[in-house]
C-alpha cells in the first residue's frame, strides 16, 4: 500500500463513520464511463501569427522542442520554440477566451538564441517569474525571468554558470530545503574542436544547489552516457524521494542501456542495478512521458523509440523498480505508421498524456518523423493521437480529429492556449513550418462545443518551490481516482509550467487532494467544473477568470 492508498483509506473510514468527506460527497457525481470521439482541430498556424521553422544540419536532427509558459503572468500560455540553427522564438499568447488563436513575436538579443534544441520552464529562484532552461549545441544556459516576458540571462543572477556540450535532456526538482532546484542535463555526443558531434556517447550532469551559499556546486558527473534524449524527475515508489530516469538513444552505444539514478538528498546519486530489480533495456530512447494509468497512484512510463515504443508498468508494486510492458496490450505500441508509411518502422519523438475530449479517460500524443532520410524507416510517418478508453486501452483517432500530415515531427505541446477548457496543439517540426492547431471539441470554427467537463488547476506553494514540483494531485470523480504528478522534465526537448488540466466527463465536479513535495498531504477540496482554480497551500481553492 502507497502513502497515498492510506490516505485515502483513512478518509473512507471517515466517510462510513459519518464524516462530510471522502466518499459521502460521490454522491450525485456520474462517474465517466463512456469514451468521446475524437475532437476537432483546425490548423490556425498561418493566422495565429506563429511563423516559425526548426531546421540545420545533422546536429540538430534529434533536437526541436518547446516550451509553454506564461511570461508574462496573464494567465495565458507563451511559447519559446527551439530553431536549431536559426534562432529561437518567443511568442506572447494574445488569444481572446474562446476565441482564434493568436501570438505576438517578442524578439531579444536575449531569447534569439541560436543552435537552441529546446527549452524548459522552471522557476529557479522562487520569485513568481517563469525562467527559461535552454538546452543548445555549445553552452546550455538559465535565462532568468523579469516579467512581461522580458529574459536576462541568468547565469549571474542564478548563479549557474552553464553546462558545454550537445544537450539534449533536462529535468529538475527540490531536495529537501535547498532554495534552488537540483538540475539534471543530458548530453547527446560529443563535440570535437571545431563544435562538430563526433559518434561518442557524451557524459550526463547533476547539478546541486551549493550546501554553504549561493549558487550552484560543480557538476556531478553521471557516468556511463549512453546519448540521452529524454530525463525526468519521478517519484516513481511512493517513497517521497524522486529519482531521475533517462532514456538513451542506443544508436550509438551497444553496452549500455536506459538507466535510472536514485537521487537522494544529501547523498551521491548511485544507479539501479539488476540487483535492485533494475532490467536492463536497450531501446532508440526519444521521449519520455509517465502519468496514473491504473489508478494505483504509481505512475506508469510511455518510451518513445524506433519501432516499438514502450508503456511500462511495476510488476509487483513499489518494493523494487521492476517493469514490464504492456503497449502492445494497451494499443499504444506504434510500431508503425498508422497510415502512408508501409511495412516500414516508424519512429517517434515525443509523447503526452492529455484528456483532448474531455471524456475523463486520459489520452495520448505522440509525434512521429523519420530522422532525416534514414533507410529502413518510414518516410511518411504522422503522429499519433491514441484516444484513452473506460478499459484502459487506447484507439487511434489522429486523421479523424484533422491532424493527419506528414513533416518530420519534433517536440510538441497540448496546451489550452485559448482558455476555453479544449487543449489545442503545438508540433515543432524538423525543417518544416511550425503547426497550430485549435481545438474545436464538437463544433466548428465559428462555435466551438465542448465534449465533456473538465476543470483547470494550478499549484501555488511557499518557499523556493513556489510551483510545487513534486507534488502529487489526486483526482476523484464519481467513483474513479487518479494520480497526476507534478514534473519538469521528461517529453521531448520540451515542456510546459502552468495550468493542468483535468477532463471530467459527464462530472459537474471534481474532488482534489494535494499531497505537497515535503510529503503534507493537504485535505480534499471540492471544485466545480469548467473553471480555472488555484489551489495554494493552507488554503482555499480560488476561481480565476481571465482579466483577473
Amino acid at each position: 500500500m502507497t502513502r497515498r492508498q492510506a490516505g485515502l483509506l483513512v478518509v473512507a473510514v471517515v466517510a462510513v463513520a459519518g464524516g462530510t468527506g471522502g466518499a459521502a460527497l460521490l454522491l450525485g457525481n456520474p462517474t465517466p464511463s463512456t469514451a468521446a470521439g475524437p475532437p476537432t482541430f483546425i490548423d490556425e498556424t498561418t493566422s495565429s501569427g506563429v511563423v516559425h521553422r526548426y531546421g540545420g544540419d545533422d546536429r540538430f536532427q534529434v533536437g526541436g522542442g518547446v516550451a509553454v509558459l506564461d511570461c508574462d503572468s496573464d494567465g495565458r500560455q507563451d511559447l519559446y520554440l527551439a530553431g536549431g540553427e536559426g534562432s529561437a522564438a518567443l511568442f506572447r499568447n494574445a488569444s481572446e477566451p474562446g476565441g482564434e488563436l493568436r501570438f505576438e513575436r517578442r524578439s531579444s538579443a536575449t531569447t534569439d538564441l541560436v543552435d537552441v534544441n529546446g527549452a524548459y520552464p522552471i522557476d529557479v529562484d522562487g520569485d513568481g517569474l517563469v525562467d527559461l532552461a535552454v538546452l543548445r549545441v555549445g553552452e546550455s544556459t538559465l535565462l532568468r525571468g523579469l516579467g512581461a516576458c522580458v529574459f536576462e540571462a541568468g547565469g549571474d543572477t542564478l548563479g549557474f554558470a552553464g553546462i558545454d556540450g550537445h544537450t539534449t535532456a533536462f529535468s529538475a526538482t527540490w531536495e529537501g530545503t535547498a532554495r534552488l532546484p537540483t538540475l539534471a542535463i543530458g548530453r547527446y555526443l560529443t563535440l570535437d574542436a571545431d563544435g562538430e558531434t563526433t559518434f561518442d556517447c557524451d557524459l550526463n550532469a547533476l547539478v546541486r544547489p551549493a550546501a554553504a551559499g549561493e549558487g550552484y556546486d560543480p557538476p556531478i558527473v553521471l557516468a556511463p552516457g549512453f546519448c540521452s534524449l529524454s530525463m525526468l524527475f519521478s517519484d516513481w515508489d511512493d517513497s517521497g524521494r524522486r529519482d531521475l530516469r533517462v532514456t538513451n538513444d542506443r544508436q550509438y552505444y551497444r553496452d549500455g542501456m536506459d538507466q535510472l539514478w536514485r537521487v537522494a538528498p544529501g547523498e551521491a546519486p548511485r544507479l539501479y542495478t539488476a540487483e535492485d530489480g533494475w532490467v536492463s533495456m536497450q531501446i532508440w530512447g526519444m521521449g519520455i512521458a509517465s502519468r496514473d494509468l491504473t489508478g494505483d497512484g504509481l505512475p506508469e512510463v510511455y518510451l518513445t523509440s524506433q519501432g516499438d515504443n514502450k508503456l511500462q508498468t511495476l510488476t509487483a508494486g513499489s518494493d523494487r523498480p521492476t517493469y514490464r510492458d504492456i503497449a502492445l496490450r494497451r494499443g499504444v505500441n506504434s510500431a508503425q505508421p498508422f497510415d502512408g508509411g508501409g511495412s516500414l518502422a516508424s519512429t517517434a519523438w515525443h509523447p503526452e498524456f492529455a484528456d483532448v475530449n474531455d471524456d475523463g479517460f486520459v489520452d495520448l500524443l505522440v509525434t512521429k518523423g523519420n530522422v532525416g532520410a534514414q533507410a529502413g524507416y518510414a518516410i511518411r510517418d504522422p503522429n499519433d493521437l491514441f484516444l484513452g478508453q473506460p478499459d484502459g486501452t487506447f484507439v487511434q483517432g489522429a486523421e479523424e480529429a484533422g491532424l493527419l500530415r506528414y513533416e518530420r515531427g519534433r517536440g510538441a505541446a497540448l496546451a489550452d492556449l485559448n482558455l476555453d477548457g479544449l487543449l489545442d496543439l503545438v508540433v515543432v517540426n524538423y525543417r518544416a513550418d511550425i503547426v497550430v492547431w485549435r481545438n474545436l471539441g464538437s463544433g466548428t470554427a465559428g462555435e466551438p462545443a465542448p465534449m465533456g467537463r473538465w476543470a483547470m488547476i494550478d499549484l501555488v506553494d511557499g518557499g523556493p518551490n513556489r510551483n510545487a514540483i513534486g507534488a502529487m494531485i489526486e483526482v476523484r470523480v464519481g467513483e474513479r481516482t487518479t494520480t497526476i504528478e507534478r514534473t519538469i522534465g521528461g517529453g521531448h526537448l520540451g515542456g510546459q509550467l502552468g495550468w493542468i488540466h483535468l477532463g471530467l466527463g459527464p462530472a459537474t465536479w471534481a474532488e482534489v487532494r494535494v499531497t505537497w513535495p515535503d510529503g503534507e498531504a493537504g485535505p480534499w477540496q471540492r471544485l466545480e467544473a469548467d473553471a480555472f482554480w488555484i489551489l495554494e497551500r493552507a488554503a482555499a481553492p480560488v476561481r480565476w477568470a481571465p482579466g483577473e
